[in-house]
């Protein structure tokens, strides 16, 4: 079952590596709101869960920054200095050591001739106190991989093993140039490793278990790592605590869109009909390497292609692809336009007839050759120079036990079939991935507006699908797993499947791009040459003037802005906002030319920090041109991505941040005097002082500037040096037990005081909070337990979710979670926001609540109550509190009773659920303010 919330949380986008090809439509302006939606809500167990996003905000590991950043203070503070203006120094709040470090006009060393490995463990050793890893560290690093690329740079991955056991997510990356110069360090490697992980306690949950350690809040812990594929648009993977079983890590694989004479086949280059590239023409599949010759079925080097019919994920005997009479594989295309007439034509052929039950029988064997031929044709494409995505890169041959498995005409024949997708699934190297191809146009469904047609038969889509695979595989960590796991990376996997398609389609001429903008239509054949995949085409540039380049009405008209992420639809959406990036690099491709653009374009993904925002990926192109470029397309660079959006001062708290500010500037003149800012944090009820605040600029504390970031002492006052004068749009202040606060700050020459005033918050982690006791379903493993409703971010909270039950006689049963606070509290205020979170739409928001006291946990008098309506989300409302209720408390009970579905009279909760507000009952914050007592 699948459900699409009205507002998905960005953390649920950004972690899934199964993104569907095609469905990020706009509404227009009259739809019904998604809770009228005709899709099931989902189970939650498939959501994807890091347990490092809620430690890296946790008090120990605040703590632990705040340490660590008043001990490197100097350290860091020299490193800025030695390495200029344009250094990246961006420290793991988890770790304590760099996520990058780098700097995007240069190289960290000098020319050496020392082999790679040597070089990198001298700046360990050498830079220990900026690095933070001990000699003992050192010597728990373990080289997996040494990958030189096609221009020549060296590309280390060292795990961390205790006990011979690997670290899971953590390690050390290391670049180093084909002179020798050290280009960047990135990865988060854990300092103090324990001697001994301890033992696992539980066996291996599945077959293909592999021992790991895990870096929680609380150390180190031994775990078990595994694959798990319980559908074919699902493959997991998960790590669980060796000891407890508690979820640990889970992310879905699946991207979701979506010189013998040889065996011959018949394909075409683009799509059937296709003014170029759409005339079958015979391949020699055997001289291409992707067939043996004698091959009796479509199983190579490259792809493994049948057509799984009965969506199962498995090739039946029935389902392979065999040559033909005449021993080739040479099957002709049929057209069905003469049966299923408009909007068939010459120009885009269907290939079936919804009408007709199995008609899509006809085409199944040429649909299968074709899509070996695509597969086959942008393997060799994204092999060659200048792209390089070589088998020591990581790409799929069947030679190193993953080419690619294609299912055509998948879930053709269920009931009900499958339709309007696409998707590829990339395990990490060496382990196959799967990639699945649909019918267009679901013949239930009068109102569908895709033509009658086949994914496979579509250049762009198989091409979209497979890049998922290229950045999947190049942006990792150092055990080789994937790292597209914030909301931003999920967006740009979606833009560069797009963009690398049309990259190599206009690069042939098989698709026509001139200066007229909206030729590049994502999903053209499919769409029936109307852009049904995309708001608009890729080649929309910023303030164009064209019906062609429509917009939408969040975000206006023309080419999209890094403002307009999370408005181009009416909420964020990886292959919506994927179209600010795809717009990015495609200006990119017109400033410098093909061949440089594809050269950076994936040497950066090589670069490329974890979880990396926009910002961190504009910051990697630089990089890569100073290590093949010489820098000498730095300005052009910069003048894109600034009329994007992405210009200096722009700012993005993390890769997850829905809502990044936009800057249009390019970077100060080198040599510009460097500035400081410096103020106090205190408490905004009692003016007290508060400590362990973190003070961040966003965008620039992992971007140029070194590490904008400060933390507060016992006075409450911070200092950051180094700061370039301007203005900055997202600078933010958060931790401390006190409610986060983002504001533009401007900062002079000389000395910039910058004072906040942070609501207390007593029922925040930061401030000592925790669960005492709760009922209901436990949605913690997917960032939505009763826990996370304390949770202190500089994004904000992030909510509890509860089960909503209906008892026969139609009362609900109602759901508590009990707070204990740090230490006794003369309470002045109590607050909700009664929001929806954890993916649901409004419906499943809080209606009734009420809130009770207690000095002991024992004894409890209801403090206050609230009815809530709609237009009381996305803000903390007050309860009138009664009196005696207030002193002395150290123990609040929050109890939900029912949801807002009733305002919602569309939605209908029988036979199958179309809204979460028919299960699940969310809160978004809860605030209590007040003094010590």
């Amino acid at each position: 079952m699948t459900f699409k919330s009205s507002r998905p949380r960005a953390s649920v986008y950004a972690a899934t590596a199964v993104m569907i090809f095609g469905l990020a439509t706009v509404p227009v302006a009259n739809a019904a709101p998604p809770s009228t939606s005709d899709k099931a809500v989902p189970s939650r167990s498939d959501q994807d869960f890091d347990v490092r996003d809620t430690a890296r905000s946790s008090p120990r590991a605040l703590n632990a920054q705040a340490l660590f950043s008043a001990s490197q203070a100097g350290v860091t503070a020299q490193a800025r200095a030695e390495l200029g203006q344009q250094a990246r120094i961006d420290i793991d709040a988890l770790t304590g050591t760099p996520r990058v470090l780098a700097r995007t006009d240069g190289f960290l060393t000098g020319p050496s001739r020392e082999a790679p490995r040597d070089i990198v463990l001298r700046y360990l050793t050498e830079h220990e106190g900026l690095v933070g890893l001990s000699a003992s560290d050192r010597t728990k690093l373990n080289l997996r991989k040494d990958y030189v690329d096609v221009e020549g740079i060296h590309h280390l991955s060292f795990t961390q093993v205790v006990d011979g056991i690997p670290l899971f997510g953590n390690g050390l990356k290391a670049h180093v140039a084909k002179d020798g110069r050290l280009i960047q360090l990135d990865g988060s490697p854990v300092r103090g490793l324990p001697a001994s992980l301890g033992a696992s306690t539980l066996a291996a949950p599945g077959k293909e278990s592999q021992r790991v350690g895990f870096l929680t809040a609380d150390g180190v812990r031994p775990a078990w790592s595994t694959l798990d594929r319980p559908s074919a648009d699902k493959l997991f993977q998960q790590v669980t605590d060796a000891q407890t079983g508690a979820l640990l890590y889970r992310k879905n694989l699946v991207n979701r869109h979506e010189d013998a004479d040889g065996a011959k086949g018949l394909a075409w280059q683009v799509s059937p009909g296709a003014a170029a590239g759409g005339k079958q023409e015979q391949v020699n599949l055997t001289q291409k390497g992707w067939l043996p010759a004698d091959a009796k079925t479509l199983d190579g080097n490259v792809a493994h292609v049948g057509a799984d019919v009965n969506g199962d994920q498995k090739f039946q005997p029935e389902e392979e692809i065999g040559p033909n009479a005449d021993g080739s594989f040479r099957y002709k295309f049929s057209d069905f336009n003469a049966v299923v007439g408009a909007p068939c034509s010459a120009a885009r052929q269907c290939s079936w007839d919804p009408k007709t039950p199995g008609s899509w029988a006809k085409n199944r064997e040429q649909n299968a050759v074709q899509a070996l031929a695509y597969v086959g044709t942008f393997h060799d494409h994204l092999a060659s120079f200048p792209i390089g995505f070589t088998r020591a890169a990581g790409n799929f041959e069947k030679v190193d036990g993953d080419a690619v498995e294609v299912h055509t005409l998948l879930n053709a024949a269920g009931n009900p079939g499958s339709y309007d997708n696409a998707f590829m699934g990339t395990p990490p190297d060496g382990q196959a991935p799967f990639m699945g191809m649909f019918l267009f146009h679901n013949p239930k469904d009068p109102t569908d507006p895709f033509l009658a047609s086949n994914s496979a038969d579509d250049a762009s889509i198989i091409e979209h699908e497979y890049t998922h695979g290229l950045s999947n595989r190049l942006v990792v960590d150092a055990l080789g797993n994937s790292t597209l796991n914030a909301f931003q990376s999920g967006a740009m996997g979606e833009a560069w499947s797009d963009w690398y398609a049309f990259d190599y389609l206009v690069g042939k001429g098989l698709v026509k791009d001139t200066a007229a903008p909206g030729e590049i239509i994502v999903g053209d054949y499919v769409g029936n040459g109307e852009s049904l995949a995309r708001s608009q085409p890729l080649d929309c540039a910023v303030g164009v003037a064209s019906a062609k380049c429509p917009g939408t009405p969040g975000a206006g008209p023309g080419g999209y802005t890094y403002g307009d992420l999370g408005h181009i639809l009416p909420f964020p959406e990886v292959h919506a906002d994927g179209e600010i990036w795809a717009g990015t690099l495609w200006d990119l491709r017109s400033a410098l030319g093909v061949t440089l653009t594809r050269a950076l374009v994936t040497r950066a993904m090589e670069l490329s920090p974890a979880s990396p925002s926009f910002l961190d990926m504009r910051n990697s192109i630089l990089q890569a041109d100073v290590v093949i470029n010489g820098g000498q397309a730095a300005a052009k660079i910069w003048k894109t991505f600034a009329a994007r959006g992405m210009g200096f001062f722009a700012g993005s708290v993390t890769g997850d941040d829905t809502a990044p500010a936009e800057d249009f500037s390019t970077p100060p003149p080198a040599g510009t005097p460097t500035a400081t800012v410096t103020g106090k944090v205190v408490n905004a009820d009692s003016a007290a002082p508060l400590t362990g605040v973190a003070v961040r600029f966003g965008g620039h504390d992992s971007g140029f500037g070194g590490s904008f970031a400060a933390v507060t002492g016992a006075d409450g006052t911070y200092k950051i040096t180094g700061v370039l004068p301007g203005t900055y749009p997202k600078v933010y202040a958060f931790g401390g037990g006190a409610d986060s606060e983002i504001r533009a700050v401007s900062v002079r020459s000389g000395t910039t005081t910058v004072d906040w005033k942070l609501r207390q918050n007593w029922a925040s982690d930061t401030a000592g909070a925790t669960v005492a006791a709760f009922n209901g379903d436990d949605w913690t493993p997917f960032g939505c337990g009763p826990g996370d409703l304390l949770r202190s971010s500089p994004l904000g909270g992030a909510g509890w979710s509860t089960d909503k039950k209906v008892n026969p006689d139609g009362t609900i049963q109602s759901r508590f979670v009990t707070v204990k606070l740090g230490g006794p509290v003369n309470v002045s205020a109590i607050e909700i926001d009664p929001s929806n979170n954890c993916g649901d739409d409004p419906p499943a928001a809080a209606k009734e609540v009420t809130v009770e006291t207690s000095v002991d946990g024992t004894t409890w008098v209801k403090a206050g109550s609230a009815d809530f309506k709609p237009a009381d989300l996305n803000a903390l409302h007050p309860l009138t509190l009664a009196p005696g209720t207030t002193a002395g408390v150290r123990f609040l009970r929050l109890t939900v009773l029912s949801n807002q579905l009733s305002f919602y009279p569309q939605v209908s909760c029988t036979p199958q659920p179309t809204s979460a507000g028919c299960v699940f009952m969310d809160i978004q914050r809860f605030a209590v303010r007040g003094t010590k007592s």
